[in-house]
């Protein structure tokens, strides 16, 4: 009678242990869900993104620890376990990304693993010169030294665009203006490139030919179409600029640009803004055309599509002269008496011509 006892009372213990370590067990994996899926959730309700750039070959511990640091997720741990619960761990991409803190680790994931890469426009404005598309490319984000590299005629002699620009010359003129969108994997020469390709589309067999009827080269017309660029800004005016500037191509005469002058200027290191309108227009430079007859050695900024079918197909007209009014509007006349008598009526406070 009491071995029976004793063995049921045994028997009542193990099955109170047994039922009680159920409980702390169910218990323990509702805690340790719990615990799971409050990781899993937004650290905050702010909207704001945060820029988080995943390198190449980053680990998944490495990628973790940058998204807790930058306070996107709660925790390094469960981050890492819902990627390997959901075979992610070899999917996430390189490149930049851009994530809220309100975005849930599953968001999150399902972002860097879809390669939602953050892309931005990078550009090239209308009648940029040279080194100041290198400082676009700076304030995009590339380095000098990149944004330098990549401005180097010898990374493209075999491209199409370049065929008339003379071998020594840098890319000048030829760099199209346009938006080119940039992703965290492009660099500052697939940049040059794209606007490069934007050049040669606008340079068709069509064009190069018309140049031709007009006594030009193409690269003499990127010249002249980068000096009708800069010296009026209203496409309609152009055809009619470029007129002038032909006619007194044609008929030995200087172009009088004062677009030229500058450039001279700046191109040799100096700051154009100290300087008085005379002291520019006799600065001494071979892209001074006050001072030297024809065009000058080279384009003196990019050009836009409109200035070159200026050049291709100039207005029909008989203006040898032009002057940009403190109103904005350019004035064209025959004679150097009409002209001077418009600056007098139309140019108080700034001249153009």
């Amino acid at each position: 009678m009491y071995r029976k006892s004793h063995r049921y009372r045994w028997l009542r213990i193990i099955v109170i242990l047994a039922v009680a370590g159920a409980i702390l067990l169910v218990g323990g994996i509702i805690v340790a869900r719990k615990y799971y899926d409050t990781n899993l959730k937004p650290v905050s309700s702010q909207q704001s993104l945060v820029e988080v750039t995943i390198e190449e070959g980053s680990t998944l511990p490495e990628i973790s620890k940058l998204l807790k640091d930058r306070k996107l997720i709660r925790n390094k741990q469960v981050f890492e376990q819902y990627v390997r619960n959901n075979g992610a761990d070899e999917a996430i991409k390189a490149g930049t990304y851009e994530i809220s803190p309100s975005y849930g680790v599953p968001e999150i994931v399902s972002i860097l693993t879809k390669g939602k890469i953050v892309s931005k426009l990078v550009t090239i404005l209308p009648g940029a010169r040279i080194d100041q598309v290198k400082t676009m490319l700076i304030n995009a984000g590339f380095s000098k030294d990149d944004a330098e590299s990549a401005l180097n005629p010898s990374n493209y002699t075999d491209h199409p665009a370049l065929v008339d620009k003379p071998k020594n010359a840098s890319l000048e003129g030829y760099l199209y203006p346009e938006s080119f969108e940039r992703t965290s994997n492009t660099s500052a020469k697939q940049i040059i490139n794209a606007s490069l390709d934007e050049m040669q589309k606008r340079l068709t067999p069509e064009l190069r030919q018309a140049f031709n009827q007009q006594g030009l080269t193409t690269h003499q017309a990127v010249i002249l179409a980068s000096i009708v660029e800069r010296e009026v800004s209203k496409p309609e005016d152009r055809a009619q600029v470029a007129q002038v500037f032909l006619k007194r191509i044609k008929m030995g005469m200087k172009l009088q640009s004062d677009a030229t002058a500058s450039y001279g200027a700046v191109l040799n290191g100096e700051d154009i803004n100290n300087m008085t309108s005379s002291q520019i227009l006799n600065y001494n430079s071979a892209y001074n055309t006050y001072l030297n007859t024809g065009l000058p050695p080279g384009p003196i900024s990019n050009v836009s599509e409109v200035s070159l079918k200026a050049v291709a197909n100039p207005a029909q007209t008989d203006w040898l002269y032009f002057v940009s009014g403190d109103d904005k509007v350019t004035y064209f006349s025959k004679t150097l008496e009409e002209h001077e008598a418009l600056v007098q009526q139309h140019c108080k406070t700034n001249c153009g011509n």
